[in-house]
């Protein structure tokens, strides 16, 4: 199946629905709250049609999972060998805010581990995918796409840590203590919206992303594709186990994303 999709197809389809996002950033626009008391705009709900509508017409065979429609049971989902788990706008704090911070996020699920992933950053042009033994690129804008990681800082003597800008609590600070005294270099710190954490790892513009704060797994399946095809990787921050997909609770484990060693 995976040799059948082409990414640049789902390149496209994460580029209209960020013009979609694009064409209500630009106004004046409603904010509502869901239950979990997140926000939620239009342009969730129109880059969620417009990827959903897409992937089912160019895939039909393949179901999808996204944070929009998430309510479908477990006893469903378990049997999918293939699915698309879309997050069609990650960052929607980001948005409201308009600091440009937000993402598109498909990702191909195959047996529980993402296999294919393209993210999306419209109001930046940036552009980000990957597919399972094919490399991680980066566009930017309609530059010619290179090849992931491009930058490489293995004698500088400064750790360069992601932190979420809304969730550095005091696990994350103790995490960072213990990585000052382990590497004995300055820290750091990056603060950066959405998924675009990851990709400035895949990038090598930083060192290291401990995510002790929850994230569901649309957040973070894309990324997880485009840091590993970069060499990176991302593993449960207790036990170092990969992240397992399509698990009955879809609330992510506390994680940490590192950059190519």
């Amino acid at each position: 199946m995976l040799n059948k999709i082409d990414i640049q197809k789902i390149n496209n389809i994460a580029k209209k629905a960020g013009n979609e996002i694009m064409k209500i950033y630009q106004q004046d626009f409603k904010v509502d709250y869901k239950a979990d008391n997140s926000p939620l705009t239009k342009a969730d709900i129109k880059s969620n049609d417009m990827i959903a509508e897409s992937l089912k017409d160019l895939y039909p065979e393949i179901p999808i999972l996204s944070e929009e429609n998430k309510e479908v049971p477990h006893n469903i989902r378990k049997n999918w060998e293939y699915f698309w788990l879309i997050d069609p706008l990650d960052g929607t704090k980001e948005f409201v805010k308009k600091n440009g911070e937000f993402t598109v996020n498909i990702a191909l699920i195959y047996k529980n581990m993402p296999v294919l992933g393209v993210i999306y950053a419209p109001a930046l042009d940036l552009l980000y995918y990957a597919q399972k033994d094919q490399g991680a690129f980066k566009q930017d804008k309609n530059k010619k796409p290179q090849r992931l990681p491009i930058y490489n800082h293995p004698n500088d003597d400064t750790l360069k840590v992601i932190v979420s800008k809304s969730h550095y609590n005091q696990e994350t600070k103790y995490f960072v203590d213990n990585l000052k005294n382990k590497y004995k270099k300055t820290i750091e710190f990056i603060r950066i919206g959405s998924s675009l954490k990851l990709c400035l790892i895949a990038e090598g513009k930083a060192d290291i992303y401990p995510r002790l704060a929850p994230t569901m797994e649309w957040d973070i399946a894309a990324g997880q594709t485009i840091v590993e095809e970069s060499k990176g990787r991302i593993t449960k921050y207790k036990t170092k186990e990969s992240i397992k997909y399509n698990k009955q609770n879809l609330l992510n484990p506390y994680f940490i994303a590192i950059e190519k060693e």
